[in-house]
């Protein structure tokens, strides 16, 4: 795992407000740990490296936090959505449904997608990641709004699939 690809991590969770993370790729595991009066983060490497950064916050008094983070939610209606397949955020990010604000969209309610085909942008760390769709069909419905923050695994559309 590159050092560049953890400090960015680390500024992710850091600027988030997440009290647990854990990433697994390629055999490497990092878990970063977040308590009320420090900030822990440990980095594990299985039986190679283990580091442990701390750093101490001062609370802002006129700031309280909520116990419970309030998500935006999509409802969804399974009975009505069964044959609707979801295409969901692969990466925490801000969604954008063209490539400018100018540009006209990606995609639109009715329109006819192939697999490959780029549907959004999700904007991570100032980075433009286009999603691409995973099946053939007619997008169904949009569920998120143009320069909304969406988070891993939210659905993003619904796709008819042909």
């Amino acid at each position: 795992m590159d050092l560049n690809y953890l400090r960015r991590l680390v500024k992710i969770f850091d600027d988030s407000t997440l009290e647990n993370l854990e990433i697994e790729e390629e055999g490497i595991k990092v878990k970063f740990t977040r308590t009320k009066s420090t900030n822990v983060i440990n980095y594990s490497v299985p039986e190679t490296v283990s580091i442990t950064a701390q750093q101490n916050y001062q609370p802002i008094p006129t700031i309280t936090q909520p116990d419970t983070i309030e998500k935006p939610l999509v409802k969804i209606n399974t009975e009505e959505h069964t044959d609707l397949f979801e295409i969901k955020s692969p990466m925490v990010g801000t969604f954008y449904r063209a490539p400018s604000p100018e540009a006209s969209p990606f995609v639109e309610v009715g329109q006819s997608i192939r697999k490959g085909q780029v549907l959004c942008i999700i904007e991570a760390m100032k980075l433009m990641n286009q999603i691409e769709s995973e099946v053939n069909g007619t997008i169904e419905k949009l569920l998120v709004e143009n320069g909304k923050p969406v988070e891993f695994g939210q659905p993003l559309f619904l796709v008819k699939i042909e």
